[in-house]
């Protein structure tokens, strides 16, 4: 730094002396020999230039003009050792560090050219004292030294301030474990039966699962991480709830030809939404499981009622028995059983398919228990199930209808009450209608009665049978009507098309 400044310092010194020599009053005062002039003058430049000194001086170095008024009229070369002549080569300044009158200084001199002849006719002499050159030196480090100073600090702080962020946006956790918690994520990810998607605030997708793949249908070779989800599933609404922020629970939607049930979450930052995660599965799988509950439900019921009429018709046969009635007990034997033989034969011939025989079976023996009777009509004709329709379903959609049936006759009319059934597959839909000796239902709850949680009772746990009935027919694409029945209760009239909806979108997409 020092030789930069030192070379910088005679420069300038170089440039004001050359300066000062090719001033015109300057070149005609040295004529002249005029110090009065000079003398002032040079103070005046040397003020200006923010120079030590400016001393003018005659061909043979006689100073002229000099800060030290008692130097006027002696010789440049007195302070300098080794008398530096005064040759300018050239008629060039140049510059140089000597030890003069006023201290160790940087020096510049120029020469004074007259215009007319072009001789040397003076001499100007320009210096700045060394001593200044070391104060800048110092001051320039001492601000180098405090600049790095309050770098380390701004960095320092910065860096605190940037690992403080770091952390929080990490929630504290250290490397190895955060590394631990991918592998846990990827683990548990590939665990869940549930396909998980998941995307950034692009729309991007930045988790997929295998599970996610393979009930999509989507190649399990290809890598979906970084593309653009309407691109991978144009159909789905996942891009909704990045831009409402509001989720979706267990919504029914249609997604490569399937049907799934749909949860997507937000996830937000900041009150920003930065993403989706969004888990399904097939719809099929929770109605399974659902329905197989239901037929555990409905054989259990169908064991206790039975388990129930035969342990009172046992007791019967034993009293009869005892008391020595032979052919009474006999004849009571036969009757039970030809009446049970002719329910059994009546829906085998009727409803040949064991799973609805069996549930229609369970029902009579449920009502039988309450004191209730459940008239098949002989002319029912259901013969032609589709192979493809879910017996779970429609099990769920015949057993609650005859099970509120059963507990509306039964509040109503008491022991002795009647349920009459009658179906029938004639025609392009399967029809069943179901009629009861209840308290009947007024227009505004007919159209109540199939909403989630509406019930005429007032215990708890009601209101969710006939809710379930309409939500299974809605996937089959049937309905339910209701109107008053012949003895004065209600009758439900099911109606279930043979062709299921993705049979009919199937077949129209093949008539296109």
């Amino acid at each position: 730094m020092r030789l930069v400044l030192d070379e910088q310092m005679a420069q300038k010194a170089m440039n004001v002396a050359s300066t000062i020599s090719d001033m015109p009053s300057v070149l005609s005062a040295v004529k002249n020999r005029d110090s009065d002039f000079l003398q002032p003058l040079s103070l005046r430049l040397a003020e200006k230039n923010g120079a030590r000194y400016v001393v003018i001086g005659d061909s043979k170095g006689i100073r002229l003009a000099h800060p030290d008024t008692a130097a006027i009229g002696l010789s440049m070369l007195d302070d300098e050792p080794g008398e530096r002549p005064l040759m300018f080569p050239d008629s060039k300044a140049y510059a140089y560090t000597a030890q003069g009158s006023l201290g160790s200084s940087m020096r510049a001199r120029a020469p004074i050219v007259s215009h007319e002849t072009g001789d040397m006719i003076g001499v100007v002499s320009v210096g700045y004292l060394t001593d200044r050159i070391a104060s800048v030196v110092n001051r320039y480090r001492q601000t180098l030294a405090l600049v790095i100073i309050l770098g380390f600090l701004v960095s320092a702080v910065m860096a605190v301030a940037f690992a403080d962020y770091v952390k929080r946006t990490i929630f504290g956790l250290e490397p190895e474990q955060i590394g631990r918690l991918y592998q846990e994520r990827n683990a548990t990810l590939e665990s869940v039966r549930e396909g998980i998607i998941a995307i950034n605030k692009d729309g991007r997708i930045t988790t997929c699962n295998q599970a996610a793949l393979a009930t999509l249908g989507l190649p399990t070779s290809q890598d979906l991480i970084g593309l653009p989800m309407q691109e991978v599933l144009p159909d789905s609404n996942i891009l909704d709830v990045l831009t409402t922020g509001k989720p979706h629970y267990d919504h029914q939607v249609w997604m490569q030809g399937k049907q799934l049930i749909v949860n997507r979450i937000p996830l937000t930052t900041g009150g920003q939404v930065t993403g989706v995660v969004s888990s399904f599965r097939l719809k099929d799988e929770l109605d399974r499981v659902s329905q197989q509950l239901d037929r555990v439900q409905q054989y259990a019921d169908s064991l206790r009622s039975q388990a129930h009429e035969y342990s009172n018709k046992l007791h019967t046969i034993a009293g009869l028995i005892q008391i020595g009635a032979t052919e009474a007990a006999l004849n009571y034997i036969g009757q039970e059983n030809q009446s049970h033989q002719a329910l059994i034969q009546l829906l085998l011939e009727a409803a040949p398919d064991p799973i609805l025989a069996g549930c229609l079976l369970g029902k009579y023996s449920r009502a039988r228990e309450l004191g209730l009777s459940l008239k098949v009509d002989d002319s029912s004709h259901m013969r032609s199930l589709p192979a493809d329709l879910s017996r779970d379903q429609l099990v769920a959609i015949i057993g609650n209808l005859l099970d509120n049936a059963l507990e509306a006759t039964l509040h109503h009319k008491g022991p002795g009450g009647e349920v009459r059934l009658s179906m029938t597959d004639l025609g392009n839909d399967l029809i069943f209608e179901i009629d009861d000796d209840g308290p009947g239902l007024t227009a505004e709850d007919q159209r109540r009665i199939f909403n989630k949680g509406v019930t005429s009772k007032k215990e708890d746990g009601h209101g969710i049978g006939l809710y379930l009935v309409r939500k299974q027919l809605d996937i089959l694409g049937g309905q339910v009507l209701v109107e008053p029945g012949d003895h004065g209760g209600s009758r439900f009239v099911v109606f279930i098309p043979k062709v299921s909806p993705e049979q009919k979108i199937t077949q129209g997409t093949q008539l296109v």
